[in-house]
């Protein structure tokens, strides 16, 4: 199953992507389930958010998965959506 995480940071969060980046992309790397990641910008062109699409077993997999992210521990995270997602192209 693709499911597809949208995370958009907390106002002012970036010191804290940036502090905890190395080991956020070392997560990614080490799981073995990330299809597709890249962080979202503003306006300035600073990053600002996520989206990561996962192919996991299910919704339960993908929720522990974004728990554990060091991103989300690091507490970066205004929100976080987690919908299942259709590769159409691509």
């Amino acid at each position: 199953m693709l499911v597809c995480l949208m995370a958009h940071d907390k106002s002012g969060a970036l010191p804290i992507r940036k502090e905890n980046r190395e080991a956020h992309l070392a997560y990614l790397e080490s799981t073995g389930c990330v299809t597709l990641a890249g962080p979202m910008k503003n306006a300035q062109g600073d990053m600002c958010g996520s989206m990561i699409v996962l192919d996991v077993p299910d919704l339960a997999a993908a929720e522990n998965w974004a728990a554990n992210d060091p991103y989300a521990k690091a507490g970066l995270f205004e929100n976080v959506t987690l919908r299942e997602w259709v590769r159409v192209v691509g």
